[in-house]
Order: structure tokens, then C-alpha cells, then sequence
């Protein structure tokens, strides 16, 4: 078999220089610096994002307690624990989170004709008219004007925040229910010269509705005067 090596050497030559042009001339130098720097910048990018999301996740992992509050700790809505005063860590916003509760704070419900809560107002009868909740019959079928405070502390966080939907509201409902039945069991005179006495038998049937509720409150004896 007879080669002709003049041909294979000129498609040699024609198919290297092909590869030659096609692979084109090689980078300079200021074009391998722009590389460079368009590469740098796009890391400085890639840090900065980095650096905020490490900033996001450490401040939502790193919380404070108050010397007067009680933390509870939810991890995707469901109670896990509850912690003391002080410096303390979770898991990330998106997977627990912290509710601070005042164990110390004294709250107050002030029942009156000057009130301007619509729930301190009682409906009687079938009809649609408003009456004060501080008129009160007494047990000698006298009517007697009783103003009175609630104040109450959170006592159980946990049963405070998931057993009754709407604490405030529970007391001021039961809250009147106390007294009118406290009232209702004296006349007008012992309502009138017995105030302690009613402010604390109301307290008591206040504390022993709040307690088969578990709504985690204790409550304090307020006022109560005609």
C-alpha cells in the first residue's frame, strides 16, 4: 500500500492551522486583570450575604428575659418550655419562638359607671338596651350603685397563654358574676357598710372560677364601695 506523504503533510498542516485560528490569539494582560477583578467582587458579594445571614440567625437565637418576666418557647407552635430571667438561646425564628409574659406586673379591671370598656356594660333581658354593670340588686330588693377593681397577677404562664383564649375578658365576665351573686346575698345596708367583706367573698368566687378555668391568674382583693 503506497502513502502519498506530500498530501498527509499538507492536511496536517491545513488541519493545525485550522485549530490555531479557531482557538483564536491568547488572553492579554489586562484582560486576565478584569477577570480577576469581576471574580473578586462577585466573592465579596457572595461574603456580605453570608455575613447577614449569619446576623439574622444569631439575633433570633440569642434573646433576653426580664428580671420580672417568665419566657415560653414555642417550637412550631407547640409549647416546649418555659425560662427564667436572664440570657438564653433558641432555635431560629422560623422554628421556635419566645413569648415574655410580666409574672410581677399587677393588671387591673376597673368596673364602673365611668369605665370606658365595653365589657364592664351588662345586658339585661331580652331587649338590646345597655345597663351599667355596677347597678346591683341586693338581697332585700334594694338596687345599689357598686364600683369595683380587679387586680391580678400571671401566676402560670402556660396556662395564661394556651387554656382560655381571651384571659382579660374571662375576668370580666366571671368578675361580675361574683359580685352580683356576692351582693345578692346581703341587703342594702350590709352592701353599703360591709365593703371589705364583699370585696373579699367576691375575690374568693372570683380566684375559684379562674382556677376551674385554668387561666393561670391570681387574683388580689380590689375595691368595692357604694
Amino acid at each position: 500500500m503506497n502513502w502519498d506523504w506530500e498530501k498527509l503533510q499538507q492536511q496536517h498542516k491545513r488541519r493545525t492551522g485550522s485549530d490555531k485560528a479557531s482557538a483564536g490569539p491568547p488572553p492579554g494582560v489586562e484582560e486576565v486583570l478584569n477577570k480577576l477583578k469581576q471574580a473578586r467582587f462577585n466573592g465579596g458579594w457572595l461574603l456580605l450575604v453570608v455575613l447577614l445571614v449569619v446576623i439574622l440567625i444569631g439575633s433570633t437565637t440569642v434573646f433576653m428575659v426580664g428580671s420580672n418576666e417568665l419566657g415560653v418557647i414555642q417550637r412550631f407552635g407547640r409549647y416546649t418550655r418555659t425560662v427564667t430571667p436572664g440570657l438564653h438561646f433558641k432555635l431560629p425564628a422560623l422554628i421556635e419562638k419566645v413569648t415574655k409574659v410580666k409574672t410581677d406586673f399587677v393588671y387591673t379591671e376597673k368596673f364602673g359607671s365611668n369605665s370606658e370598656r365595653a365589657g364592664n356594660s351588662a345586658r339585661f333581658s331580652a331587649g338590646t338596651e345597655r345597663i351599667d354593670a355596677t347597678l346591683m340588686l341586693t338581697g332585700d330588693l334594694n338596687v345599689g350603685v357598686v364600683p369595683w377593681i380587679v387586680m391580678y397577677r400571671i401566676e402560670d404562664p402556660y396556662d395564661y397563654l394556651f387554656k382560655v383564649k381571651d384571659v382579660p375578658q374571662l375576668i370580666r365576665d366571671m368578675s361580675e358574676s361574683s359580685m352580683r351573686l356576692v351582693v345578692g346575698d346581703r341587703s342594702i345596708n350590709e352592701v353599703i357598710s360591709k365593703r371589705q367583706e364583699i370585696a373579699v367573698a367576691a375575690k374568693q368566687r372570683l380566684q375559684n372560677d379562674m382556677n376551674e378555668a385554668k387561666s393561670g391568674v391570681e387574683i388580689e382583693i380590689g375595691r368595692a364601695h357604694v
